[in-house]
């Protein structure tokens, strides 16, 4: 004989009045957004409404005047999480910053930050094998697709990577709590750059101002940088770009396009200037007029030959307009200047 199912008789707790109301507003035919919620509490929400049996009439019509009550007693009601924020404020926020909010709310669902982590470039990932815990890049290595860890592997330090490696046969224990915890706290360590105070590294700034000063004050300045501080010195030679630096770092194919915006006056003066000069000026000289058609070389030569001596600041000048439209098309992606460390290895193996 079946047994009837008595009703609790235990006072309900929050959860247990939290599933009464929603069999309450779900039996009176209110549609409910649940979804709106994280996994874990919609998890919850279904696991005690399943746990419900028979309840008094009395106690269901204390929860229902509980509730009532407060939400008579509420003044205000937001979203009260990060995706509800987000959808509030989305057409009052500006539009990049939407877009951006927007992506990580789709990324961070349910409390899993890995998507931001697993999608950072590779170079910021290897930081991450380098400055945190062997354990925890087992871990992070683990979460990664297996092409992109194998490139990460790759780019880590041998005795690093080696014992990174080993510890993966100690992650088989780790509880999901613990890889949810790293994540999130990977993600908000890496995923945004720390705020910079100049656009371009230390490098690329001094290369500029160097770029721009006469060729003597520049010689001084690098040889003096030298003595301090030889390996900042030679990333500094590099990018630095010159007339000088033509023939070593232009490919031929890209000096017609590299000096069509030229003026022809400026550029019969680089040319005599150039050929007037010391080795490596004469050697850039060259290799310009020999890059572009013989017709347009030969009468730059006869040219530059009937101007005679050029002024020191005329010629650089000339000199600088010539680099300067290279540059140009460098920082644009148009061409990629040859790096001389390369070019260096490439001979050696030769």
């Amino acid at each position: 004989m079946d047994i009837p199912t008595l009703p609790d008789t235990a006072p309900p707790t929050r959860r247990r009045k939290a599933a009464m109301i929603v069999q309450m507003l779900i039996g009176d035919g209110t549609q409910l957004s649940l979804s709106q919620l994280p996994e874990h509490l919609q998890l919850l929400r279904t696991q005690e409404l399943g746990a419900l049996r028979l309840v008094d009439r009395n106690t269901v019509t204390t929860v229902a005047e509980e509730f009532l009550a407060e939400l008579e007693a509420v003044g205000l009601s937001a979203p009260g999480t990060h995706d509800g924020a987000v959808m509030a404020l989305a057409d009052h926020l500006s539009g990049p910053l939407a877009d951006k909010l927007r992506k990580q709310t789709h990324e961070v669902r349910n409390g899993d930050h890995w998507p931001t982590v697993v999608n950072l470039d590779i170079t910021r990932i290897v930081d991450i094998m380098c400055a945190e815990s062997t354990e925890l890049c087992a871990v992070t290595l683990s979460k990664l697709p297996v092409a992109k860890a194998a490139e990460v592997l790759t780019k880590t330090p041998g005795d690093r990577a080696r014992r990174i490696t080993y510890a993966m046969s100690q992650t088989a224990d780790v509880s999901p709590d613990a890889v949810r915890r790293i994540g999130a706290a990977l993600a908000q360590d890496y995923s945004s750059a720390n705020p910079l105070a100049f656009e371009m590294a230390p490098v690329q700034r001094l290369g500029a101002i160097l770029n721009a000063t006469p060729t003597e004050t520049r010689e001084d300045l690098l040889t003096g940088l030298g003595t301090t501080d030889p390996t900042f010195a030679n990333s500094v030679r590099k990018a630095i770009f010159t007339f000088k630096d033509i023939a070593p770092r232009v490919k031929p194919t890209d000096i017609p396009n590299c000096i069509r915006a030229v003026d022809g006056q400026i550029m019969t003066a680089a040319i005599a200037a150039g050929l007037a000069g010391d080795e490596q000026l004469v050697a850039s000289a060259e290799f310009i007029l020999e890059s572009i058609s013989q017709r347009m070389a030969s009468q730059i030569r006869e040219d530059a030959s009937e101007l005679g001596p050029i002024k020191k600041a005329e010629a650089e000048a000339a000199m600088a307009e010539i680099t300067k439209a290279i540059r140009e098309l460098v920082d644009s992606g148009t061409i990629t200047l040859i790096d001389p460390d390369e070019n260096a290895e490439e001979e050696e193996a030769a």
